[in-house]
C-alpha cells in the first residue's frame, strides 16, 4: 500500500483545482473502488427502475438480488485478498516477477470453484425464476474475477486506465438499461440485472488486458501461493473476519429483525436498514483515502530507516532515536485520520439529515435515525480497521486477527440480541462492534509497539525451522509437475522450430 501511497503523492503535489481534483478521484477509486462502485450502480439502478414506474415488490426484487451477489461475491474473496497481497508483495522484494500472473489464475480458480458451487446452490432452491438464476449466477461470478483483478491491478498505479474502465463500465450498465427498457420493452428487473452484469463483463475484460499487458505470463504451478497459507494463515481468516463484521449485520437484520422483508423465495431484505446503511457507507471515503495518501506515505520513511538500522549495524542510540520517531509520526498521523473522520461523520450526518429526506427514496424518520447510527459505526470500523492495518506493518498478525475477530463477533452478536429483544436500537449492534473493533486494535499496536525491539529481536526463532505445512507441500508437489510439463513443451517446441529451419 506505501508504493500506491508515493504514486497518489505525486498527483497531490500538482497545482491546480482541477489537479487536486484528479488526485482525490483516483486516490478513491483505488481505495475504495469496489465498493463504491457496487453502491453506485446499485442506487443508478433503484432509480431508473422507479422511472421506469416498476412495482415496488418488483424493485425490492432487483435490489436484493444485487446486493445478495455483491456481499457474496466480496466474502468469498475476502478469504483470499489479503494472502495473495502478501505473495505478491514477497514475489516483488524477491524479484519474482514470473511468479504473480500464474497466482491470479490459482487463487481466481480456486475462488470460482468454491464460490459458484456455494452460491449456485442457493440460486437453485433460492425460488425465483430460472432466467433470474441464470442472470444472477452470471452476475456473481463476474464480480468475484472483477474484485480479483483490482486487487492485483493495485500494483500496477496505472489510476488513467483504472478509471476510464471505471466511467466505461457505469456508462454503459446505464445506456444499456435505458435501452432494454425504454427501446426494447424488456421487463425492468431483467434488463437492468443484465445491464448491471455487462457493465461489469466490460470493466473485467478491460482490467484482465491491463494485467496481461504488465506482468509476464510467468512459469511454475498457479497454485504456488497456498504455501502462504502455512506461512501466514492469519491473514486469511483476518480479511474474512473483517469482511464478516463489515456485512454481518446486514445479513442479520434481513433474517431476524422486525424490518426484514421476504422479497422472493429465499431471497430477504431490509430496505429500511439496506439503503440507510448504503449512504452511511460513503462517510468512510475521507479516512480511507487519507490513510493511503497521508498516514502510509508520512509513516512508510521512518519505518524503513528504523528496521534499516538492525540490517546495517546502527547503533542502539540511533536505533532507540529512529524508534521514537517512527511512533511520534505514527501518533500523529492517527490522531489526525481521527479527527477527520469525526469531522467527516458529522459532516455526513448533518447534510444527509437535511438532503436524505429530498430524495425519491422513501427515507422515513426511521431510516434517518439508522443512518444517523450507522455513520457512528462505519467511524470506529474505519480507524479500527486502520489500527489494524498498521499493525500488520509490524507483523502483528495474530494482533490483526484477534481485533478483526473481535469486530466480527461483537458486531453479529450484539446486531442479533438487540434485533430479536430489543426493538429500536436497529444499528447500534454494529456501532458497538466497530466501537470493540477501534479499542483492541489500539491498545494491541499500543502494547505491541512498547514491546517493539522485543517482538523484533527476541521473539525470532534462533534456527530455520523444519516444518513444512500440508499446503506447502501440495505448492512443491505442484510445482515440480508443472515444471515437468512446461520442460516438455519449451523441448517440443524448439525441436519442432529445429525441424521447420531444416
Amino acid at each position: 500500500m506505501a508504493g500506491i501511497g508515493f504514486e497518489l503523492k505525486k498527483l497531490f503535489s500538482r497545482k491546480g483545482l482541477l489537479a487536486t481534483v484528479r488526485a482525490y478521484t483516483y486516490a478513491t477509486l483505488v481505495c475504495a473502488g469496489p465498493m463504491l462502485l457496487g453502491y453506485l450502480l446499485l442506487l443508478l439502478s433503484m432509480l431508473m427502475a422507479d422511472a421506469a414506474g416498476t412495482p415496488r415488490s418488483d424493485r425490492e426484487l432487483l435490489v436484493t438480488m444485487l446486493t445478495h451477489a455483491l456481499l457474496a461475491s466480496l466474502t468469498v474473496t475476502s478469504l483470499f485478498s489479503m494472502l495473495t497481497t502478501r505473495f505478491c508483495a514477497d514475489m516483488i522484494y524477491e524479484k519474482k516477477y514470473e511468479s504473480i500472473f500464474p497466482s491470479f489464475y490459482g487463487s481466481l480458480w480456486m475462488m470460482l470453484l468454491v464460490g459458484g458451487l456455494g452460491y449456485g446452490i442457493f440460486l437453485f432452491f433460492s425460488g425465483v425464476g430460472l432466467l433470474y438464476q441464470v442472470l444472477s449466477f452470471v452476475f456473481f461470478m463476474v464480480l468475484i474475477v472483477t474484485w480479483t483483478e483490482i486487487n492485483y491491478l493495485t500494483m500496477l498505479k496505472d489510476y488513467r486506465s483504472i478509471l476510464l474502465a471505471f466511467i466505461v463500465a457505469v456508462a454503459a450498465a446505464l445506456l444499456l438499461g435505458a435501452a432494454l427498457i425504454w427501446l426494447a420493452h424488456v421487463e425492468a428487473v431483467a434488463a437492468l440485472l443484465f445491464s448491471v452484469t455487462v457493465g461489469y463483463a466490460i470493466m473485467m475484460v478491460w482490467y484482465f488486458v491491463l494485467l496481461y499487458r504488465y506482468f509476464p505470463e510467468g512459469f511454475g504451478t498457479s497454485m504456488r501461493f497456498l504455501e502462504w497459507f502455512d506461512r501466514t494463515p492469519q491473514l486469511g481468516f483476518t480479511g474474512f473476519f473483517v469482511t464478516l463484521g463489515l456485512f454481518g449485520h446486514l445479513v442479520i437484520m434481513w433474517w431476524c429483525s422486525r424490518l426484514s422483508v421476504q422479497v422472493e423465495g429465499l431471497f430477504y431484505g431490509a430496505p429500511t436498514y439496506d439503503v440507510p446503511a448504503i449512504f452511511a457507507f460513503f462517510s468512510i471515503l475521507i479516512t480511507t483515502v487519507n490513510f493511503t495518501t497521508s498516514v502510509e506515505t508520512r509513516f512508510y520513511p521512518r519505518y524503513k530507516a528504523y528496521f534499516s538500522l538492525f540490517n546495517d549495524g546502527g547503533s542502539i542510540e540511533d536505533i532507540n532515536e529512529a524508534e521514537k520517531v517512527m511512533i511520534h509520526v505514527l501518533s500523529e498521523e492517527m490522531g489526525y485520520l481521527a479527527l477527520k473522520q469525526l469531522f467527516s461523520t458529522l459532516l455526513f450526518i448533518i447534510l444527509g439529515s437535511i438532503l436524505l429526506p429530498i430524495l425519491p427514496l422513501g427515507f422515513n424518520s426511521e431510516m434517518l435515525r439508522i443512518y444517523r447510527v450507522i455513520c457512528v459505526g462505519y467511524a470506529f470500523y474505519a480507524i479500527g480497521n486502520s489500527l489494524m492495518l498498521i499493525s500488520q506493518y509490524f507483523a502483528d498478525l495474530k494482533g490483526a486477527l484477534l481485533s478483526s475477530a473481535v469486530f466480527a463477533l461483537v458486531s453479529n452478536l450484539a446486531t442479533l440480541l438487540l434485533a430479536i429483544f430489543v426493538r429500536g436500537f436497529y444499528g447500534f449492534g454494529f456501532v458497538l462492534g466497530g466501537a470493540a473493533f477501534c479499542a483492541v486494535a489500539f491498545f494491541r499496536l499500543c502494547w505491541y509497539l512498547k514491546n517493539l525491539k522485543f517482538h523484533v529481536l527476541s521473539r525470532q526463532p534462533l534456527f530455520a525451522s523444519g516444518r513444512r505445512g500440508i499446503f506447502t507441500r501440495l505448492a512443491d508437489r505442484l510445482e515440480n509437475r508443472a515444471a515437468r510439463v512446461q520442460n516438455r513443451r519449451y523441448q517440443f517446441s524448439h525441436k519442432k522450430e529445429g525441424e521447420e529451419s531444416v
